[in-house]
This record gives C-alpha cells, structure tokens and sequence, in this order.
C-alpha cells in the first residue's frame, strides 16, 4: 500500500547504516585511486567490494527494506499491466504520427498566415 507520506529516517541505528553506506563508497574510491600502482583487477576488485558493502549497508537499513518493498510491489504491479498486441500499437502510433503531421501542417500555415498578414499587409515591410 502506498502513501503520499514522506517518511524520514528516525532511528540512530539507521542513519548510522545510512552513513556506513555512504562511507563504504567514499572508501571504494578513494581505495580505488589510491591503489594505483596496483593492477586493475585489485583496484577494480576494492571498488565493487565497497559497492556491494555499502548496497548491504543501505539494504538493512529501514530505508532501503522500503525500496526494496517497492520495487517488489511496482514487479507486482507491472505483471498486472495488460499490454496492447503489436497490431493496436502500431495503429496507434500510426495514429500518433499522423495527428503530429497535420498539427505541424497547421501550425506552419498559421505560423506562414500571420507572417503575410503582418509584415505585408498591416506594416508593409516586403513588397
């Protein structure tokens, strides 16, 4: 269930995961210019295990249990979706582009409409 709530983190034990996170990723690239005359699968190797440290860090966190909620409900939600076969969507985007044209066509001759009518006609600057 959903709600326009905005919920903030409130408990010590989660912003100090938050900030452990945080720190966790600052550390892998920090280690990761740091080691460089180290070979690159050593450096590579520090910067995705900070990565991957900071995602569990943030993942326990209460936060990050409520992201990973949502994103379970909004598979949910996208499994639900029933999506147009090929035939209707193609008509529909042939529809789409054919409304674009003659929107374009309208504007252009109104845009052209307004041109004549104000520099020739009311200002007389073209002859």
């Amino acid at each position: 269930m959903a709600t326009s709530e905005v919920q903030t983190v409130n408990s010590s034990a989660d912003k100090a995961k938050l900030a452990a996170a945080v720190l966790l990723l600052v550390a892998g690239f920090v280690g990761y210019y740091l080691l460089a005359g180290q070979g690159s699968l050593v450096r590579v190797g520090v910067l995705l295990g900070a990565i991957v440290a900071a995602i569990v860090a943030f993942a326990v966190s209460e936060p990050g249990r409520q992201l990973i909620a949502f994103a379970r409900d909004s598979w949910r939600e996208t499994k639900k979706v029933v999506w147009p076969a090929r035939k209707e969507a193609m008509q529909m985007t042939a529809y789409v582009f054919a409304f674009v044209f003659v929107m374009a066509l309208f504007l252009w001759l109104t845009d052209k409409t307004l041109e004549w009518v104000l520099f020739d006609l009311v200002l007389g600057w073209r002859n």
